[in-house]
């Protein structure tokens, strides 16, 4: 019985002559359930999944229920109102009832009002255990040691506690570990060296804790650690320039703690950080190190609050991904580099309380993102306009540097200069303008005869058009055997229009389901060329998830391909089904989609015999089957319509985008740098892939009335982003259960949902450069799919017992 994710209100119905002795999967997580747990469940002994989750469930833990459930798999008592045993002190008559169930694999007890020691005989649970969440609770004491008897346990929150004590050796031992939450809790004492003999950690949070000594210089070894967080602790020594060897780190957070000494070049020069770097409030000195130029894909950087000196080098306008950067309350010197100015992405700027002198950069002014900036407290002199970033400014931005002058409110105006000074500049420009006319004159009249000889190419003047057919070896199918398939395109047949025309369904003689797509006659006499180009990339890629052309049927006044119909029509139809319509999917569905477009994709861009840049990557632009295969379609369909300058192709094959030099794509998920003019190019694909993910996981489209203010459905979802995410994630992605079995416990598609939101931020980064290929992310995709189709065992044989198989 699944009835999660409701607004059911009352208390759960279930009567004390009830015997659902049958029962095995009881979910009614996420609604507004009041009261106790009912005693008739536990004649329920048969139940292996209990989830109760985010409800208002009072009363004790049910310790007498879940005593007579020795099968139990999964259990769920998250975010309700229970209490332990005698007074909310004593958790360990609830643990003692859960020592029979030898088949549990995750409990999950967070955000209660659960206060009491955890008690040692919590290591005499399931060795099967592989997640256990007890934060968010009011739980004292130390960590038993016992615990480390959960051999199997790879997912460990013990966060948002009142804990105290030291981390145990023991948990050093539990070789499965990938994840460790022992944050905001008393914890004291030193980090463990032994830690880093969990291979396979993934994400250490020790943070706000009372934790001393050095970072241990073993975390070396961690070569799966993605993210390391230790803030606001009071750890001492210095960054082990070991640390650079964890090569997966994506984010690293040191700040306020008592660390000294320089920033190591090898830690600096981390490439793999993607979300943050923060080490402020510390006590750091030395200058900041040029390797930080590399990390060329990481958001932001907090340096702040330390006593860092020297220079700031110009080096770090090779960040070109950043968008935050804090190096306030240092003793900084020397001129701010006009290449920070310069980032494309920059967005908050603080300098402040350092020792910076000279004019500020006339290259922060002009930035188009910068939002926030803080130059007070320094030496900086000059002209100071209130134009461009600088015209939402106040004084407070400015204020302690006596030198600046300028149009700001509450700035001392600045003496005029002498007029002939006033030349000086038109002068400049005239001779700079004349030698860039020189300059390019002579490139753009080659060009101009090289695209003259282009246009013959594109109107398709190389080949005979009679040959088309011919040469694309497809069966034939006449004008007339298409009349006769789709009723003479009657208006019942038709399935869909666009841009370039009209979509109908038909059935041949062979009884083949087809679909028709018919292109405008307004424009067929205009795409010769193109649309035999097109076809041809049709026949030469083949891969299965890619659309399959049958065959094309090519007139003078007629011209159109012919396709298999998808029976489970588009993917915008599931996504946003008609008044009536339950077509839900679920994750695991909506995942192995994404992942067989990424797979279509990535063929297209590096393995197809010629190039493919789809350019319209979107809902309606995914075909699903009768086994619900996705198949990408619609490439090249612009170009059918529009025309395109293919010169100066990028390589040796004929490599080539559909729709060169034109605003490619629907609005919402075009590529932010085709609207700069820019070519069409594999990132924008990856661009356009990035933002489908997103809006599959929220359920909201890029072109949502929330979005027409200047925001996007990138810039809404990073602005939740980490900790805000729950809210927004579309709850159907996780209402309906996969087929034939009862729907994932939603912690676990919680872990994938952020990765998919991850690689979906990853995907629409603004710098096309800092995008990975569409390789990158079918491989991720890939591992997705194959993680989520993986149940536990154990699940499966209770899902389907061989007696009713």
């Amino acid at each position: 019985m699944d009835l999660s994710n409701n607004s059911l209100t009352g208390k759960i119905p279930l009567k004390n002559e009830c015997e659902l002795s049958a029962l095995r999967f009881l979910l009614l997580w996420s609604n507004r359930l009041v009261g106790r747990v009912p005693r008739a469940l536990s004649k329920s002994t048969n139940l292996t999944w209990l989830d109760l989750e985010s409800n208002m469930l009072t009363g004790e833990l049910p310790s007498e229920i879940v005593r007579k459930m020795p099968k139990l798999q999964f259990l769920y008592l998250s975010y309700n109102d229970f209490v332990s045993h005698d007074g909310n002190t004593n958790l360990e008559p609830f643990f003692a009832s859960l020592v029979n169930s030898s088949d549990l694999q995750e409990l999950e007890l967070a955000g209660n009002n659960l206060r009491g020691e955890i008690p040692p005989i919590i290591g005499n649970l399931s060795t099967n255990f592989v997640q256990i969440h007890l934060d968010e609770n009011l739980l004292y004491g130390s960590i038993p040691p016992h615990i480390s008897n959960l051999v199997n346990l790879t997912l460990l929150n013990l966060s948002s506690n009142l804990l105290n004590g030291t981390i145990p050796l023991e948990l050093c031992r539990m070789g499965k570990l990938e994840r460790v939450y022992l944050s905001n809790n008393s914890l004291s004492g030193e980090i463990p060296a032994a830690l880093a003999n969990i291979s396979h950690l993934g994400l250490l949070d020790l943070s706000k804790n009372k934790l001393t000594g050095p970072i241990p210089d073993s975390f070396a070894n961690l070569s799966q650690l993605r993210r390391l967080l230790l803030y606001e602790n009071q750890l001492s020594g210095t960054i082990p320039p070991s640390l650079g060897q964890c090569v997966n780190l994506e984010i690293l957070d040191l700040s306020r703690n008592k660390i000294s000494g320089i920033i190591p070049s090898e830690v600096a020069g981390l490439k793999s950080l993607k979300l943050y770097l923060n080490l402020s409030s510390n006590h750091l000195h030395g200058p900041l190190p040029l390797e930080l130029s590399k990390m060329d894909m990481v958001l932001a950087i907090d340096l702040s609050s330390n006593n860092l000196s020297g220079s700031i080098p110009p080096q770090l306008g090779s960040c070109i991904a950043l968008e935050h950067l804090n190096l306030s309350g240092n003793v900084l010197e020397g001129l701010l580099p006009a290449t920070i100015g310069q980032l494309p992405y920059l967005k908050e700027l603080d300098v402040s309380s350092n020792q910076l002198s000279g004019n500020i950069p006339q290259s922060l002014e002009a930035s188009p993102t910068l939002k926030h900036l803080n130059f007070s407290f320094n030496k900086f002199s000059g002209n100071t306009s209130n134009k461009g970033a600088f015209s939402s400014l106040t004084i407070d931005s400015f204020q302690g540097n006596e030198g600046l002058c300028g149009e700001i409110k509450g700035m001392p105006n600045c003496r005029r200069k002498h007029a002939h000074h006033s030349l000086v500049l038109p002068v400049l420009l005239s001779l700079f303008a004349t030698t860039l006319l020189c300059i390019f004159a002579y490139p753009l009249a080659l060009r101009s005869k090289f695209k003259r000889q282009m246009e013959k190419f594109n109107r398709g003047d190389l080949e005979d058009e009679d040959n088309k057919t011919k040469d694309l070896k497809h069966p034939r199918i006449s004008y007339r055997h298409l009349i006769e398939a789709t009723g003479g395109f009657s208006a019942s047949s038709l399935i869909g229009s666009g841009q370039f025309g009209h979509v109908y369904k038909g059935v041949l003689q062979d009884n083949t389901r087809i679909a028709v797509k018919v292109l405008d006659t307004k424009t067929a006499g205009e795409i010769s060329g193109s649309f035999k180009r097109e076809c041809q990339v049709l026949k030469r890629a083949k891969h299965r998830n890619l659309i399959k052309i049958i065959t094309i049927c090519s007139k003078p006044d007629f011209k159109a391909l012919v396709l298999p119909l998808m029976s489970n029509g588009s993917l915008e139809r599931h996504l946003y089904p008609s008044h009536g319509l339950n077509t839900g999917l679920d994750l695991i569905q909506l995942v192995s989609i994404c992942n067989d477009v990424a797979e279509g994709v990535a063929y297209l861009h590096h393995y197809s015999p010629v190039r493919v840049v789809h350019c319209d990557l979107k809902p309606s632009n995914i075909l699903l089957d009768e086994d619900m295969t996705a198949l990408v379609t619609d490439f090249g369909i612009a170009r059918l319509i529009k025309g395109a300058d293919d010169s100066n192709p990028t390589d040796d094959s004929v490599s080539f985008s559909s729709t060169d030099g034109l605003l490619c794509g629907s609005v919402g998920y075009i590529a932010p740098e085709y609207g700069m003019g820019k070519r069409a190019s594999t990132q924008g694909d990856v661009y356009s892939f990035g933002v489908l993910l997103l809006e599959i996981i929220t359920g909201r489209r890029p072109t949502d009335v929330l979005f027409h203010e200047g925001s996007s459905l990138h810039g809404w979802i990073k602005s939740h982003y980490p900790d805000k995410l729950k809210p927004i994630v579309d709850k159907t992605v996780l209402r309906f259960a996969p087929s034939g079995m009862p729907v994932y416990y939603n912690k676990i598609w919680s872990d994938v949902i952020l990765e998919l939101i991850e690689l979906g931020l990853i995907c629409t980064q603004n710098n096309p450069s800092t995008r990975p290929s569409m390789l990158e992310v079918a491989n991720e995709m890939g591992s997705l799919k194959q993680y989520l189709s993986s149940p536990p065992p154990l699940l499966i044989d209770e899902a389907y017992p061989k007696a009713s198989a």
